[in-house]
């Protein structure tokens, strides 16, 4: 198996299982008596942790390992499940999350490493459209194994079942061979994230991160207040709608590489994300599936598209600790949104949030289009 094939498994189970969990999740814990604040500050702290441990993971990535790193995450991951499926207890549910999120911000950013650093000789666009496919792929199956062992059974087996699947994954980890690590200063990536190209696009990255922090606290809330699905039914819908995104990433991976046909195309993903967004709270069910739908296409088409630029922002030597600052900075967006928009959702409606992250993503896709006009990327 091939580095690049031996990435997307690994993404692949992370996502059907983390991912999976962090939209299903708000069910669970609201049937505990969560409100919006608990639940905000359970997804605050899981990005919290990858602030601190994002960096040193990705200078530790460039410089000394990557295999080891990524073997003691799945293992904790995978403890970390089995905590979860004994309690509801706030203050350990917090600690656990913030243990999570180290453990799979450990995982990111090792794997994201791996397939920046590779130097196989492939197109751009088929490259990271493979890597957001494989990564987008894994929480559509996932979102819908876990609402049906939650309507079968319940949220304790689900994370049992999730624990068992990260430990069995340990053995397929082997030594990453070819990888070349380079005594990287902090100065070189002072120098390369301080540079104005580099902050213009932390900004463009911070506007798009605050709207998965809806994903993660009143998305699954919302569909049952508003349509009054049940936990198989949500889990299907997010299931259904969720497919769209590795496909468009997938699509875009066909397109041959083109430094100007991406930037359009960039721009009007975030573009029609941030519509679906906003589009999702109006009309009955299969209306809102639909909105969903075309946000999940610009979402896929966009990550595919940012995820080729991260890759032409910084040398090769140094990327494991330039995009892991750029994931931090995507982390801190999601954690900030988490810590406002759930809030405001229980508080004044949970539609309130769909509006203000959906309208963020169209400013950005104005904003994105000024920033392309002036720099190169």
């Amino acid at each position: 198996m091939t580095l690049l094939r031996r990435v997307h498994v690994l993404n692949f189970v992370r996502n059907f299982t983390v991912t999976s969990i962090l939209f299903l999740l708000p069910m669970h814990f609201v049937k505990a008596g969560y409100g919006g604040v608990r639940i905000g500050a359970i997804i605050a702290a899981l990005s919290v942790a990858p602030l601190l441990a994002a960096f040193p993971t990705g200078w530790i990535n460039d410089r000394f390992s990557m295999a080891g790193i990524v073997r003691a995450a799945l293992l904790a991951v995978g403890l970390i499940f089995v905590v979860l499926a004994w309690t509801t207890n706030f203050p350990v549910v917090l600690a656990a999350f913030f243990l999570l999120g180290t453990a799979n911000n450990a995982l990111d950013v090792s794997l994201q490493s791996l397939y920046y650093k590779d130097e196989t000789d492939i197109d751009q666009n088929r490259k990271y459209g493979s890597y957001v496919f494989w990564m987008g792929f894994g929480p559509v199956l996932g979102i819908a194994a876990g609402g049906l062992l939650t309507q079968v059974a319940d949220f304790r087996t689900l994370f049992l079942a999730f624990a068992a699947i990260m430990l069995a994954i340990i053995g397929v980890v082997r030594r990453f061979d070819g990888q070349r690590f380079h005594l990287v200063g902090f100065r070189d990536y002072g120098r390369d994230f301080f540079r104005p190209k580099t902050l213009f696009f932390v900004l463009f990255l911070f506007f798009l991160g605050l709207h998965w922090a809806v994903e993660g606290t009143v998305y699954a809330p919302f569909l049952q207040t508003r349509f009054g699905l049940n936990n198989l039914q949500a889990s299907l819908f997010m299931s259904a709608e969720l497919f769209f995104l590795p496909v468009s990433a997938l699509l875009i991976g066909r397109r041959k590489f083109d430094a100007r046909a991406n930037k359009r195309l960039v721009l009007a993903a975030m573009a029609l994300s941030g519509a679906g967004m906003i589009l999702t709270v109006t009309g009955n069910v299969f209306l809102s599936l639909g909105f969903r739908i075309l946000h999940e296409i610009g979402d896929g088409a966009a990550g595919a598209l940012i995820a080729v630029y991260i890759s032409r922002l910084f040398e090769r030597r140094s990327i494991g600790g330039g995009a892991a600052l750029l994931l931090a900075v995507e982390i801190l967006a999601k954690m900030l949104g988490a810590m406002t928009l759930a809030p405001l959702g229980f508080r004044f409606g949970l539609q309130i949030p769909f509006y203000i992250a959906g309208g963020l993503l169209v400013a950005d896709s104005i904003y994105g289009a000024f920033l392309f006009r002036r720099l190169e990327y």
